[in-house]
């Protein structure tokens, strides 16, 4: 595949045609090369400013664009002070010229900046990119029905792409290098400028010396619920300082929680949620890196529903006051839509998958397996048990 071809390309390119577009999503996951794809494939004088070249912030802070550009990209807008009053007042006096279009990216989430300034709503679409998933890498980042079930479509290298995503993660550098010691290194280096670059820049954060330890905290506590309390005794920080890092590094596209799907007709506890890595690779041990590659890649999928289609697509986790829990839910206005429970090799139905299936009376119901080659429908328990990288391959 092309893989700068990415897989929420066309749908910008689209919307460019009467929006302003944000593109949001967690550093080095492709942002800057989709945008410089974009505007060299499909504009004729495309000018790109980075907010974090001292020569570019000059051109943006003087409104000067010279040679009467047709697309500006702005990457890294946000770190600029009201960035959103100035991308306004720009909308505004240009979009009146034929051809004016305006790509915004930034590394951190774009729409959590909403405080002060005028509302920049009805002027932009806003899109998150995630990194590389076995559904975009088959060619399968196509529309979805909701409450449709899903398609699985036979790949000759599904298996070989699930292995590879497996071992290296969804982002493009370490996919892409395929090397053990790339990977390691990424790692380092991917944290540690995280803090320093990103987050010290933008936030009020002054013990980064504390983020830095949170972020070896983290990846133990994955698919398992999230105590900030239990984070305060490791830290020994106030509850509120550990609840803004958490989300801090939320913003950053660092981590994301899952919370469980409440609902009328099942006792549901007003519990923790559940913390997944952007990078799953992280994960400690075989069992949380499967079930974070799943979240993940579902993860990929709600957003995609959302961002594309505008479906108001989420994902929950099912768990009760009896102890009965269920990994993933997947829901279109809060209806569920396919459940799916994660299992390394067993491949016997999960009862717990059942009862919230009846009880809620979800469609689709799947049990997740490493196993390659496993697909089969349990009857009696309207579960179809099936590979990871089939179900990946009928995602996006």
């Amino acid at each position: 595949m092309d893989f700068k071809n990415r897989y929420l390309k066309k749908f910008i390119t689209e919307d460019l045609s009467d929006r302003m577009v944000f593109i949001g999503g967690p550093r080095q996951v492709g942002k800057t090369t989709l945008a410089a794809a974009i505007g060299r494939e499909r504009f004729a004088r495309p000018l790109y400013l980075n907010w974090d070249n001292s020569k570019d912030q000059k051109t943006i802070n003087r409104s000067e664009f010279s040679g009467k550009p047709d697309l500006v990209i702005f990457d890294e807008l946000h770190k600029r002070r009201a960035w959103k009053t100035y991308v306004k007042g720009i909308y505004d006096k240009e979009k009146q010229r034929d051809g004016f279009r305006i790509l915004v990216t930034g590394s951190a989430r774009l729409d959590v900046y909403r405080r002060g300034g005028d509302s920049l709503f009805g002027r932009y679409h806003h899109y998150r990119l995630h990194p590389f998933s076995l559904g975009e890498l088959i060619g399968a980042a196509d529309a979805k029905e909701p409450f449709n079930e899903l398609e699985f479509p036979r790949h000759p290298h599904a298996r070989q792409h699930f292995d590879a995503l497996w071992r290296f993660s969804g982002f493009p550098e370490p996919f892409l290098k395929q090397s053990t010691r790339v990977l390691k290194r990424w790692h380092n280096e991917y944290a540690d400028r995280l803090i320093k670059d990103d987050i010290r820049d933008l936030t009020l954060v002054r013990d980064i010396s504390a983020l830095q330890i949170l972020v070896q905290l983290i990846p133990d506590k994955i698919g398992s619920l999230f105590s900030l309390n239990a984070l305060r005794e490791d830290l020994e920080a106030s509850h509120k300082a550990i609840a803004s890092w958490v989300d801090i590094f939320e913003r950053f596209y660092y981590l994301f929680r899952l919370y469980p799907y409440r609902s009328t007709v099942i006792r549901s506890l007003r519990k923790e949620p559940k913390a997944y890595l952007w990078d799953w690779t992280q994960a400690p041990n075989e069992s949380a890196k499967l079930e974070n590659m799943i979240a993940s890649h579902l993860l990929k999928f709600v957003h995609f529903l959302y961002d594309t289609q505008g479906e108001r697509a989420e994902l929950f986790y099912l768990r009760e006051a009896q102890g009965r829990e269920v990994d993933f839910l997947v829901t279109v206005n809060r209806k569920p839509w396919f459940a799916a429970e994660v299992k390394q090799s067993d491949q016997e139905p999960s009862k717990h998958l059942s009862y919230f299936g009846e009880r809620l009376k979800i469609p689709f119901l799947y049990q997740v397996v490493e196993t390659p080659d496993v697909d089969f429908i349990a009857l009696k328990k309207n579960v179809r048990v099936i590979s990871a990288d089939k179900f990946l391959s009928g995602l996006v």
